[in-house]
């Protein structure tokens, strides 16, 4: 039980964090589209967005390791 428990806790910080990246890439696009208006801007805060769906990307992932581990755990399979 002791080793599953820190599965699960490595698996939930590991979530944790993602969603802690995913937040700051959501407010670094934010900020960007509030700047001036520019092709290098306008470049600038495209690539913030993909930068931003990638970070989601992992969140999914993250959230469905820990979701399975989890589900491992209290249903054992």
């Amino acid at each position: 039980m002791a080793e599953n428990q820190e599965e699960l806790d490595r698996l939930q910080a590991d979530y944790k964090k993602s969603v802690d990246d995913w937040i700051a890439a959501i407010r670094e696009e934010e900020a960007l589209a509030s700047v001036t208006h520019s092709v290098a801007e306008v470049d600038k805060w495209e690539e913030a967005g993909f930068r931003e769906d990638r970070k989601r990307r992992d969140v999914i992932c993250k959230k469905r390791l820990y979701e399975d581990a989890l589900r491992r755990e209290f249903f054992d399979f």
